[in-house]
């Protein structure tokens, strides 16, 4: 059958502009780490976050830099302030920086990743949510969910990856970024509360800087 729908409108640019040259360092996505528990354990420990290596120059010595805070909204269950660390290479020729983000916390969304599942596919039937999302940013949310996902197909398929091939293979280049999350949910089946997670980590793991919403 052919699909006669209209292709979704492009992405943001803030959601499609990668970080590899561009930049000396970022952020690297601690893709275990879906709880509160398991981030303030391994905080805790001097090597708990630490990096093998350097993910610009290979290095393998990194220091402790600093610890930036995160201030998620909203979030009964949570401290009004989260913690981060961020290494440093010890190659003086590099010095490249390493925010290491827990996979529960959105990259640059005031929101942890399942308040934003809840607010954009909410459960039949609805859940009350003590604290709301306004309504202007959950609109926001959707729109950007549902914008072309044609990048992150391709960075998906020429991942090198069989899963990731056939993800892309079933979602198709004229897919939404809803949709891409569907299929990525059928051939993957993650625990409740990570659909967008865990495929926004693969996405910034294959490019870094480039985001799922």
């Amino acid at each position: 059958m052919t699909d006669h729908r209209p292709p979704p409108p492009e992405a943001e640019d803030c959601l499609t502009h990668s970080r590899v040259s561009s930049y000396k360092g970022g952020t690297l996505i601690a893709e275990h780490v879906h709880d509160l528990a398991t981030h303030l354990r391994l905080l805790a420990d001097r090597d708990g976050y630490r990096p093998d290596e350097c993910a610009r120059c290979f290095g393998q010595v990194l220091h402790v830099h600093d610890y930036p805070e995160r201030t998620p909204r909203g979030e009964l269950d949570l401290p009004p302030v989260i913690r981060i660390v961020r290494f440093i290479c010890a190659d003086p020729a590099c010095g490249a920086t390493w925010r290491i983000l827990p996979a529960i916390l959105a990259r640059h969304l005031w929101r942890i990743w399942p308040t934003v599942e809840r607010t954009t596919q909410p459960a039949e039937p609805p859940v009350l949510d003590p604290m709301p999302v306004p309504e202007r940013t959950a609109r926001r949310w959707r729109e950007r969910l549902g914008s072309a996902a044609k990048q992150l197909v391709l960075f998906l398929a020429t991942s090198g990856g069989h899963l990731f091939e056939t993800i892309a293979k079933r979602a198709g280049l004229d897919a939404t970024r809803w949709e891409l999350v569907d299929v990525h949910a059928r051939v993957v089946a993650p625990p409740v509360g990570r659909r967008l997670a865990d495929l926004a980590a693969v996405v910034h793991r294959l490019e870094r800087g480039i985001r799922l919403m």
